[in-house]
């Protein structure tokens, strides 16, 4: 199977969860007849109450002969450590702004990073429909957010896209009224690369995300750079920088009892 990962960057209130849930029920995830709360992925009390994200999570949709790997990242530059771990687990990012309000401070903070790793971004230009949208000056405030964050030219060369994350629609082209999601799914699909992952060697992890179950343990979230897995294997735990070799006793042996995909 094919895959893609990518992460979401957008200011707080410019529509990242809405669109999610949309890429979710037109991915054809939830039953038609399936009733479902908005922001599936606010998880977190405080967040389906105040409409933020503030943990990362992880989520994936399958269109045609591929997966799409989804991570909905905090919109605060405050928690910034979460930002950079789960930005390594992408090859690429939707850059989410508001048609009327442009980019934010805390976008900028957070697309500088995602550059600077070399992930190739898709901009949306969200929330066409609102009374005071100008999605043509904000597509320029957009090039000159790139052009400030040293942007390579490949990444500088972007597709732009219009959307409306309530109604579900996203176009290429303003002269044309979105009708669907389809063209957001296909430019993932022509500007994402896949992960360069190498199936042979040693495994090797990296853990961006840690969870808890009191039936399971531990949670690690990542993403695999090398080898392979399997229920019954020792791994070694060893924190990101840690000095020495593995043999020096640096590092913590655990047991894996569950293997869970997205």
């Amino acid at each position: 199977m094919k895959i893609r990962n990518i992460a979401i960057i957008a200011h707080v209130d410019h529509g990242k969860t809405t669109l999610v849930d949309q890429m979710l029920r037109q991915a054809g995830v939830f039953r038609a007849n399936q009733q479902v709360a908005e922001r599936v992925m606010d998880s977190n009390p405080l967040e389906r109450e105040r409409g933020i994200t503030i943990l990362a999570k992880n989520t994936s949709v399958r269109w045609g002969d591929t997966k799409i790997n989804i991570v909905d990242t905090p919109g605060h530059a405050d928690f910034g450590g979460e930002v950079e771990r789960i930005l390594r687990m992408v090859d690429g990012f939707l850059l989410l702004v508001d048609a009327a309000e442009g980019p934010m401070p805390q976008t900028r903070f957070v697309a500088g990073k995602a550059l600077a790793l070399g992930l190739k971004p898709i901009v949306l230009v969200n929330k066409i429909d609102r009374s005071d949208a100008e999605p043509l000056r904000v597509h320029d405030e957009v090039l000159e957010l790139l052009m400030d964050l040293d942007a390579s030219p490949e990444q500088f060369n972007c597709p732009f896209l219009y959307t409306s994350s309530r109604a579900g629609t996203a176009t290429l082209d303003l002269a044309k009224e979105g009708k669907d999601l389809n063209p957001l799914f296909e430019t993932i699909l022509g500007t994402i690369p896949p992960p360069k992952a190498n199936p042979a060697g040693p495994f090797q992890m990296l853990i961006s995300t840690l969870d808890y179950s009191s039936y399971l343990g531990r949670i690690g979230i990542g993403r695999i750079e090398r080898g392979q897995v399997h229920v019954g294997d020792t791994v070694a735990l060893l924190p990101i920088g840690e000095p020495g070799p593995v043999g020096d006793g640096a590092f913590e042996q655990a047991k894996i009892v569950k293997l869970f995909a997205f």
